[in-house]
């Protein structure tokens, strides 16, 4: 093979996504693994948007790139994350460490310091994005993923803590998920700062009594961030886990009485729970109440939704120091599980498919099919490019295709007596519909 040969054949690779990103495609492109299509994506940005609103919290943007050092500082040098998932780089144009976020919080918090945002008060903030993590791929969990952050800045009551909570209820009802049966709530309380001291003691001590029982993770955890140890998941290690001191008692008065006053509200409103002493969080910042959503649908990928109170981040972050509580849920986890329930969803088809015959003048089809779009009506009209449109048949196959109820056909006949043919594509009797008065039948395609 010439060199320009070989030139040739390697232009003509095909090439593909990076091991871990997926592209989100839309229903009708086929698809070799089993991810959520667009149609289901959109829906789901949908009804966050009304649940965000109806709360009041306000939308933002932040960038995926931020400084290397807003996550070591953010999140703990000695965490998983830090240590080993995080996509960073070097700028070459000045230097300057950068990395891809792994998550939101941080950047939000970034921003909200750097434009002196609680200035006049508290806030309360809701973000969609990509996120990257450089871990093994597997069902939920991918090198990029998106998520929902939902942060509330300079709220300190436990009103706020319980809000998040019933708020990721809200959003369960809004997509159909059933909380205490396809999802379930758990809660914990970390505390304060120096109460969790007393417990990483106490911890350190219990669990160098037993080193010898401990995985390699959890060894170099022990003197480092022994409180991570308890989120093992290592069976072996699961009685001595269970034997180690609980971080409840050794709340103080002020934790506790915080504590009760966020279960007292869920208590209010009937919302199940249970306390689940030995939940934590794997960022450095959290304090006082944490909670996660999980499902018993995904295998061992069963968290769905977490969160709680990060006090000190704001300050660490350099910030005026304020109190602070949000939650983060995976996109395509959600989808996943929703995937696997087999729960209904809106149907994002057009409800009218546009038959066009070859030859048939295109600015009055046109004209009526922008009214139609006006008064609400998704339609799909049928282009046939520099060959024409095609035939009844091919056109027909296509609108039964699309998922459309109905088809719209603009023979010459009925465009001479100013008329279209509206035909019932699930069954039903093909009627005659006038194209000078849209609004007079346009419902009736929804």
């Amino acid at each position: 093979m010439t060199i320009e040969n070989n030139t040739a054949a390697k232009k003509a690779e095909k090439l593909v996504a990076v091991k871990g990103m997926n592209d989100i495609l839309p229903p009708s492109v086929p698809r070799t693994e089993k991810l959520p299509d667009s149609a289901l994506w959109q829906w789901f940005e949908t009804s966050v948007r009304q649940v965000m609103a109806s709360y009041g919290y306000q939308y933002l943007l932040t960038p995926i790139v931020e400084p290397t050092a807003l996550f070591v500082r953010g999140l703990g040098e000695v965490t998983d994350i830090v240590e080993k998932e995080m996509y960073s780089f070097t700028d070459s144009m000045n230097g300057d460490k950068l990395t891809l976020r792994p998550e939101a919080t941080a950047g939000i918090v970034r921003a909200m310091n750097e434009h002196n945002a609680l200035y006049n008060g508290p806030l309360r903030l809701w973000t969609i994005g990509a996120m990257f993590r450089h871990e093994r791929p597997q069902k939920g969990r991918y090198r990029q993923f998106h998520q929902l952050d939902v942060e509330a800045l300079g709220y300190a009551g436990p009103d706020v803590d319980a809000e998040m909570i019933l708020m990721a209820r809200s959003l369960w009802r809004a997509l159909g998920l059933v909380e205490g049966q396809h999802v379930r709530l758990e809660i914990n309380s970390l505390g304060q700062p120096e109460e969790r001291k007393q417990h990483r003691d106490a911890l350190v001590a219990y669990f160098g009594q037993h080193q010898e029982q401990l995985d390699e993770d959890s060894q170099r955890r022990l003197h480092t961030n022994p409180l991570r140890i308890l989120d093992s998941k290592n069976p072996a290690m699961q009685a001595l886990i269970e034997g180690a001191p609980r971080l409840m008692d050794f709340l103080g008065e002020a934790s506790r009485a915080h504590f009760d006053a966020v279960r007292a509200v869920l208590d209010a409103v009937g919302l199940e729970y249970r306390v689940n002493t030995r939940l934590v969080r794997g960022m450095d910042y959290y304090n006082l109440t944490v909670f996660e959503w999980v499902t018993d649908q995904l295998g061992s990928q069963g968290t769905v939704c977490g969160g709680g109170r990060y006090d000190g981040l704001i300050g660490q972050l350099g910030g005026k120091p304020a109190p602070a509580v949000g939650f983060g849920l995976g996109i395509e986890r959600l989808l996943l599980l929703l995937q696997e329930l087999k729960l209904p969803v809106p149907d994002a088809a057009p409800h009218a498919y546009a038959v066009v015959p070859p030859g048939t003048p295109l600015p009055p089809v046109m004209a009526l099919l922008e009214q139609l779009r006006a008064a609400g009506v998704r339609v799909q009209q049928h282009a046939g490019g520099a060959d024409g449109p095609g035939s009844f048949k091919s056109q027909f196959k296509k609108a039964d295709a699309s998922g459309a109820r109905f088809a719209l056909i603009f023979g010459g006949d009925e465009l001479a007596q100013g008329q279209v043919s509206v035909k019932p594509l699930r069954g039903g009797e093909q009627v005659l519909r006038p194209l000078a008065d849209v609004s007079s039948w346009a419902t009736s395609l929804l």
